[in-house]
């Protein structure tokens, strides 16, 4: 029986996540689910998006599935995904990027991954006014971090067979900061003769995405260019709602979609599910469930390749709870 955290989130993320669970649920794997409240919803009880208790469930279970959550505005957390990932340490997040069946885009063929370190460089947020007309944020890089992703992305690489990393960096510029990610990430692929290891600049990295995605597996980068290239993946393949998502350290794993919360369309059982319940599958191989894994992507396949029941953003009428259900009952 695998215990895993369950946080609705904000938005439409209870209609979301109740539908991956659901799905989750008929794949044949055992779970348990210890459901935990986090985001706006709860600021007014605990004075915090982010109650400690929701932190203490997901460091006890060691894994977590989590809906959308709305950032507050002018008050607490810059971030409540920031302030996650920096609490339990999830230094790599994984965004995957693979073509499906009936989701129409002007590329085909389409799988690769992007590693994203997690935990430093700018998008830290540690920033502060120079006097009235100046601002200054600080790019922090470190040898351990840099060769703690660097080893993470090819150690995914070996383990899912893949053939290529590309360390992705401005090192050219930044020749301090982007210089020690690329020399430590360097230092790291001489430890896997087995996986190639190429260079790119970031811009040319986002042209070539454009231009030939199908040449590319595994990318490692720092965590803003992370960001934004894990974004640009999403949209080769139809875009964040059909994203997955993982932010993973040595002991814990959250895995979400990657799309906002959608608070205009709060309860209306409406948005597609299929980014969270994608997460979910990637959950199950972090669990081992491999077979459950394959089961949910029969399922979601063969809903997407009639294209009968999905939802609204892939042409059809369906509600969110009706795509679910048509995954499971294509699953068997």
């Amino acid at each position: 029986m695998h215990k895993i955290t369950l946080i609705p989130g904000d938005g439409t993320g209870p209609d979301i996540t109740s539908a991956a669970r659901r799905v989750l649920d008929a794949s044949g794997a055992r779970i348990e689910w210890e459901v935990v409240e986090a985001g706006e919803k709860v600021i007014d009880t605990y004075g915090t998006p982010l109650p400690a208790h929701v932190l203490e469930s997901i460091s006890r279970n060691g894994l977590a599935l989590k809906g959308p959550l709305t950032t507050p505005v002018g008050k607490g957390f810059r971030s409540v995904n920031v302030a996650l990932r920096q609490e339990l340490d999830l230094y790599a997040c994984v965004r995957p990027a693979k073509s499906l069946p009936g989701i129409k885009t002007r590329y085909e063929d389409v799988d690769l991954i992007v590693v994203r370190e997690n935990t430093e460089d700018l998008y830290a947020g540690i920033e502060h006014r120079v006097g009235k007309n100046a601002a200054e944020s600080i790019k922090i890089i470190t040898r351990e971090a840099s060769e703690r992703i660097a080893r993470f992305a090819f150690e995914l690489a070996r383990r899912e067979g893949r053939k290529k990393v590309t360390i992705v960096h401005k090192a050219n510029i930044m020749k301090f900061t982007d210089g020690l990610f690329l020399e430590s990430a360097r230092r790291v692929a001489e430890s896997y003769p087995d996986v190639t290891a190429e260079e790119m600049i970031v811009d040319a990295m986002c042209m070539k995405l454009v231009q030939t995605p199908e040449n590319y597996d595994v990318m490692v980068l720092p965590n803003l260019y992370g960001d934004i290239v894990s974004d640009l993946a999403a949209g080769l393949v139809g875009g964040l709602g059909v994203a997955p998502g993982a932010n993973i350290g040595d002991r814990i794993a959250v895995f979400e979609p990657v799309h906002g919360s959608a608070p205009k369309y709060t309860g209306m059982d409406k948005v597609n599910p299929l980014a969270t319940i994608l997460s979910g599958v990637m959950m199950l191989k972090h669990l081992g469930e491999f077979e459950a894994a394959a089961r949910v992507m029969r399922g979601v396949t063969a809903v997407l390749h009639e294209g009968k029941t999905v939802t609204y953003d892939l042409g059809g009428t369906s509600k969110t709870s009706e795509m679910a259900a048509a995954v499971i009952e294509n699953m068997r």
